[in-house]
């Protein structure tokens, strides 16, 4: 993953932890499960911490934590995380609302994480997460982060959940009200290899105006993560709670706009994955996929284009990924992080020739050879839909064109299953291209409501999405 961009003169933490204890009014908790009092740990070490502390405390034993917090099936959990943050929160204002609130904002700080240890080697994350008042005497507002930990030692990760620990402390108290470049700061003093945020919750008054999948998308635009997911009402979820031991048919695309071709793919596709034996019966999520090189319009992403595509692909009852994924064996290896199960990848035949051209793999040193052995390496299959040129000629995933030196190659992953053409497809679907659609959108041209499904039709409309109504439509 490339290194989000630091910014010049950036606090570092040890004087991010001073500022919060020398503040006046800034008064929490700190209580903190799985690697260490990491976080509270900046606060004492700095100086000053009877300022800013009120208490510290960790609940190692699960039945302790149980105690306190509420039963839970897991610990490293969301649930966990906000049942923290209700307890320590509610107990500070029952406990010195009287006295100080007045003069106080009051904050709660939690994590609970599972870090590498003794018997734990992989899959090291957790959740954090800060509640808040912007002033005293205010409804409190909330943060809550998935991170990842990448370090492969246990007193690195330690390391690196302080640093990001009070990062998010010092975001919330001082920098809530920026909109523009509000994720970054979370690394200061970090970089990606090291700690991957790939979910961000914000709720309360301080963030009424700030839609939460413009947050994801700034995590994958400005690095902090390479992929994010909201389900069909547009609210981000984690992928591990979605995807996690499910077989997922994914499709890729820019959906700008979703026509009738983006809806029969995916039909077509899911009629043939369920009667695949490594399917049956299994539950199957769907998933459509939009890469950071789908949104870029004029070398920066039109965030108003996003959201509206986000919507028109959650009026189908569809979730939606973000990722900055170009490669398809990169997108399988992150699929591949939360489930063993079957995966398909739904494309049509011009994405597929691309697939076969070699200049895409001048990086890795396996050339084209590499990234297939990636990308089928597990139980993963490449569902095509067919094109129909301008000359009414269909070209289909049997009779693909490739370099003459590829030819083999072609013929041996189709003839194994590899990748296979999808079947019983609309014909009428074939002749529609998605930049057509949009042209007529823009134009003014009523038959492009013909070309997609009859609710995008309806909500291109009524919210004069893609220039609809320009020229007085």
């Amino acid at each position: 993953m490339s290194h989000p961009p630091q910014p010049k003169n950036i606090p570092d933490t040890h004087e991010k932890a001073l500022r919060i204890n020398l503040d006046k009014v800034a008064y929490g908790t700190f209580a903190e499960i799985g690697a260490g009092q990491e976080v509270a740990r900046w606060f004492f070490r700095v100086g000053a911490a009877s300022g800013t502390i009120a208490k510290t405390m960790s609940a190692y034993d699960m039945t302790v934590s149980d105690a306190i917090y509420g039963q839970s099936d897991r610990y490293v959990s969301r649930h966990r995380l906000e049942a923290m943050l209700d307890h320590e929160f509610s107990l500070l204002l029952e406990r010195l609302k009287s006295r100080r609130g007045s003069s106080t904002k009051f904050f709660a700080f939690a994590d609970t994480v599972a870090a590498q240890g003794f018997k734990r080697r992989d899959d090291c994350h957790g959740w954090m997460g800060v509640r808040f008042q912007t002033a005293p005497l205010v409804e409190p507002s909330q943060i809550l982060i998935h991170v990842r930990l990448l370090d492969k030692e246990n007193l690195q990760q330690q390391e690196a959940l302080g640093i990001i620990g009070v990062n998010l402390v010092h975001q919330a108290l001082y920098l809530h009200e920026r909109r523009n470049d509000f994720v970054l700061p979370l690394l200061d003093n970090l970089t990606s290899d090291r700690v991957e945020v790939d979910m961000m919750a914000l709720s309360g008054p301080a963030f009424e105006r700030v839609d939460g999948r413009l947050v994801a998308l700034d995590l994958v635009a400005q690095g902090l993560t390479r992929a994010a997911m909201f389900n069909p009402d547009g609210n981000v979820v984690q992928a591990a709670d979605v995807l996690h031991g499910n077989c997922i048919l994914l499709e890729r695309g820019s959906f700008r706009p979703i026509t009738r071709v983006t809806v029969d793919m995916l039909g077509c596709a899911r009629e043939q994955f369920i009667l695949d034996p490594r399917v049956k019966d299994q539950p199957v999520v769907e998933i459509m996929e939009m890469t950071l090189k789908n949104l870029l319009e004029h070398g920066q992403i039109d965030h108003a284009d996003f959201l509206d595509r986000v919507d028109l692909l959650g009026s189908l009852g569809q979730t939606v990924l973000i990722s900055n994924y170009a490669e398809h064996h990169r997108v399988a290896a992150y699929l591949r992080n939360y489930t063993k199960q079957m995966i398909g990848v739904v494309l049509g035949v011009p994405t597929l020739r691309e697939i076969f051209d070699e200049k895409y793999y001048a990086e890795l040193d396996g050339g084209i050879l590499e990234s297939f052995g990636r990308l089928f390496k597990n139980e993963l299959k490449l569902y095509v839909y067919p094109q129909l040129d301008s000359d009414g000629m269909l070209h289909t995933a049997d009779n693909l064109e490739v370099a003459p030196h590829l030819r083999h190659l072609c013929r041996y992953l189709l003839d194994n299953g590899y990748f296979e053409p999808l079947t019983g497809y609309e014909k009428e679907c074939l002749p529609i291209q998605s930049r057509d659609v949009l042209d007529r959108i823009r134009g003014g041209d009523e038959t492009w409501e013909r070309m997609v499904p009859p609710q995008v039709a309806e909500m291109i409309k009524s919210r004069g999405l893609f220039g609809w109504g320009a020229r007085g439509t």
